[in-house]
């Protein structure tokens, strides 16, 4: 007795060669769906984890671009306009925690979800899908479950699956920064491999992001201002006490002086 395949699973020979393109780390992050009646694709590719690996980017390694002051190769896949969302995450208006717009009609909802809808459903001709741009791919290599404080059962390490992670997160590296295009590049790339990649292993020792990123330089300023505003009144009114007691010493020590004046036999 044969099966029949069903007509909306993709094809084999399709599915394989998704396989062999190395983007092993997103697993569910991107569905292709084949129409039989035409010759096209339609990519699936999931917002919110191409969000979570955008936070990453943005946050753990585009702090110390910037400061190198390097531009990212066009064949970089970490680029913002490698991202199909980028235009529409750049027309979110957050007015209130229960007050979101659309930049592109002005309609309002009363959280990000609903909003993310309403791109899928009336502006998806805004998205262009086209091949490498899917956020979501990468996340293999950036720890999008981390960036989405994802709660994973305690299980024992999958090292085939930390080595396929790593070997996409060096080709990040070989691609974004590569070494022989000068000292900034050189630097660069070093600092990836620290910062993303040496955490793809199965020994726990090794941890994401260890030179930090925006955020914790914010908050280290937030905080020195905070201590700043705290201590500054507090030094001045030492220093008024101080003055103030200085002073009424100087008064009592001339009193004391005048007293004894008087007293003197004449």
């Amino acid at each position: 007795m044969l099966c029949r395949v069903p007509d909306h699973l993709p094809s084999y020979h399709h599915l394989s060669n998704y396989r062999f393109q190395g983007f092993h780390g997103a697993a569910g992050s991107r569905i292709l769906l084949q129409d039989p009646h035409q010759h096209t694709h339609d990519v699936h590719c999931s917002r919110e984890r191409s969000r979570a690996a955008w936070e990453a980017i943005d946050e753990y390694l585009m702090p110390f671009v910037e400061k190198e002051k390097y531009e990212l190769p066009s064949k970089c896949r970490l680029r913002p306009d490698n991202d199909m969302f980028r235009e529409q995450e750049q027309h979110k208006i957050h007015f209130d925690i229960n007050d979101w717009r659309c930049g592109f009609c002005k309609k309002a909802f009363r959280a990000e979800k609903f909003l993310d809808q309403h791109f899928e459903n009336r502006h998806k001709n805004l998205l262009d899908n086209s091949e490498g741009r899917c956020m979501a791919d990468l996340c293999g290599a950036l720890h999008c479950d981390l960036m989405m404080e994802f709660k994973k059962p305690k299980s024992k390490c999958n090292a085939a699956a930390a080595l396929r992670n790593r070997h996409l997160c060096e080709s990040l590296a070989d691609s974004c920064f590569p070494i022989n295009q000068g000292l900034a590049a050189s630097r660069l790339h070093e600092f990836f491999l620290r910062q993303f990649c040496d955490a793809h292993t199965c020994n726990r020792g090794a941890k994401p992001f260890p030179k930090g990123g925006r955020k914790q330089t914010n908050r280290f300023y937030l905080a020195l201002c905070v201590l700043t505003l705290i201590l500054l009144p507090l030094f001045y009114l030492i220093v008024f006490l101080h003055q103030r007691e200085m002073k009424k010493g100087v008064q009592d020590l001339r009193r004391f002086s005048k007293i004894g004046q008087k007293k003197k036999p004449s």
